[in-house]
């Protein structure tokens, strides 16, 4: 059964949990009996999330798109062109898609990221917020969100840190961070 009305979400800020809670709403619609579609940008690392997806497809699934194991200011000019011309011909698809009713929501995993590291620009992401259908949710994720797209939204959920483990050294863990 299709929503009634999709909205605009956003999770931001320098705090973990932008993807986690991303997924947690993905997790709740799909028990539901929505359908969902994540797009994961500039992730390249193994994580549970693409497993658990698997088992849920074809009622939630998830596309990465330039797929990557540095971060972008450690690529050679190269690596860089190669993900552009990725990123560039799925722009055309999502905007395609998030016009469409196939999928309840469509969740932009980093697509702050993508912005951030000039392979979208804020006029791009605005365009696919412009061309959603009105039953879809739209989830966008990523630090320092655009003030044009922010504007845009119907919720910003900010992610503060206010103390991680990860600052007395302990490393990513297996089920947890990925």
């Amino acid at each position: 059964m299709p929503m009634e009305k999709g909205y605009v979400q956003i999770y931001t800020g320098d705090g973990k949990g932008k993807t986690t809670a991303a997924l947690g709403l993905a997790m709740r619609a799909v028990g539901n009996g929505l359908k969902v579609l994540m797009y994961q940008f500039l992730k390249g690392t193994p994580s549970g999330e693409l497993v658990a997806a698997q088992k849920l497809y074809p009622n939630f699934e998830i596309k990465r798109i330039g797929q990557t194991d540095k971060f972008v200011w450690q690529m050679e000019q190269e690596q860089r062109l190669e993900i552009s011309r990725r990123l560039g011909t799925v722009y055309g698809e999502i905007l395609e898609i998030v016009a469409s009713s196939r999928y309840d929501i469509i969740i932009l995993d980093e697509i702050m990221g993508a912005i951030h590291a000039g392979f979208f620009n804020e006029s791009q992401v605005c365009r696919i917020i412009e061309n959603k259908n009105d039953k879809v949710e739209l989830i966008l994720t990523g630090r320092s969100v655009p003030e044009k797209v922010g504007d845009m939204a119907d919720l910003i959920t900010e992610m503060v840190p206010i103390k991680h483990y990860m600052d007395k050294g302990i490393r990513a863990r297996l089920g947890i961070e990925y």
